[in-house]
């Protein structure tokens, strides 16, 4: 009982806080106002000192949240349609794969880290993956989940206002014609949508499964958008919540630590994650202009980011929300299965310096 006040007392006040930036953002007329706002206010809030605080189920829901709205626009038309992109989906992961090993390549160099933590602090991954996979294998999972904390801060500190500028001025809107299939709230239905998403989120976190309270909604809600079974969408105040949620829990991992988190790496980490978002903004664009599909949406699905950030992102700019959740979806899963055999090819490419 005393962890869960605990708990209440550093959540409610990071809530407040989140609520409050994200209605800023709105007036400012930003992107994604609910994820930019709370992760940037409790990111600096907590860098500042203050201890705030989020239980894991308050990701979990959001992250439910973000897996359910998304699996509804995967109806059998559009499954069709993404089916024509495998090759390029394909293509994406490995460009993935090979552009996290240059970065991990560079960060060594740049900062001077030891070979390990290196490749897991940009290998284009989940944050708690990463650290978990770099622990078993030597890394130093602080720096390690810093890294991937700071990434997924430029990331979305970049690239939604990148592509919502880019549409507005050079692409025009967005014009991808994906729509989820169902269109209105029915409370009976969404009960019913609530349970069967909950229910697998849970399996597979049973079975430990990765990002399951993602993987587990999306792909019950993909199975009945698929088969045409409409039961509800999911009203605005539900997705707008989770991605509070969600950022929020990414803003209260930063601490007045994170600051003074060996300067030098973080500098590496800036540099390589800017270097990597280049790279692939041009991958990105070449593939758009090889397939036809809308730049705005490649951009998102090649980009370093995650399943959730990326995805809301070409939802709200109204760009192809299954193109890019399959690319995010195909990578992470390919990621977290390969990682440790990837290491070990790398390393034995970048043996550590023998000391005298």
């Amino acid at each position: 009982m005393g962890v869960l006040k605990g708990q209440l007392r550093a959540f409610l006040p990071a809530v407040l806080l989140a609520f409050g930036a994200a209605e800023a953002c709105i007036a400012l007329d930003t992107p994604l106002p609910w994820m930019i706002g709370p992760l940037f206010s409790t990111a600096l809030a907590c860098m500042l000192g203050a201890r705030l605080g989020a239980p894991v189920q308050a990701r979990e829901a959001g992250q439910w949240a973000i897996g359910t709205a998304l699996g509804l626009y995967f109806s059998a038309p559009v499954l069709a349609a993404l089916a024509r992109n495998l090759p390029w989906i394909a293509l994406a992961v490995v460009f993935a794969l090979c552009l996290g090993m240059a970065g991990g390549a560079a960060l060594r160099r740049l900062s001077g880290t030891d070979q390990t933590t290196a490749f897991f602090a940009m290998a284009v991954g989940g944050a708690s993956e990463m650290a978990v996979q770099g622990e078993r294998h030597g890394a130093v999972v602080e720096h390690v989940a810093a890294a991937h904390s700071l990434r997924i801060m430029m990331v979305v500190g970049a690239i939604p206002f990148a592509v919502r500028w880019w549409s507005r001025h050079g692409w025009g809107a967005g014009a991808d014609p994906f729509v989820p299939l169902a269109t209105a709230v029915h409370p009976g239905g969404l009960l019913v949508l609530v349970a069967l998403t909950a229910g697998a989120a849970l399996l597979l976190k049973r079975l430990q499964v990765p990002n399951a309270w993602v993987i587990g909604p999306l792909l019950v809600a993909l199975a009945l958008s698929a088969a045409g079974i409409e039961l509800s969408r999911l009203p605005e105040w539900m997705i707008r919540g989770g991605q509070l949620f969600i950022d929020v829990s990414l803003g209260t991992r930063f601490t007045p630590r994170f600051v003074h988190t060996a300067p030098r790496y973080l500098a590496g980490v800036a540099a390589c994650t800017a270097g990597a978002m280049l790279l692939a903004a041009a991958f990105a664009l070449c593939v758009a202009a090889l397939t036809g599909l809308h730049p705005g949406t490649m951009l998102l699905a090649t980009s370093p980011g995650g399943i959730a950030e990326m995805s809301l992102t070409a939802r709200v700019l109204h760009l192809g929300v299954p193109v890019v959740t399959a690319f995010h979806v195909s990578r992470m899963v390919v990621v977290v299965l390969a990682i440790g055999p990837l290491y070990r090819a790398w390393a034995r490419l970048h043996p550590a310096p023998k000391v005298a």
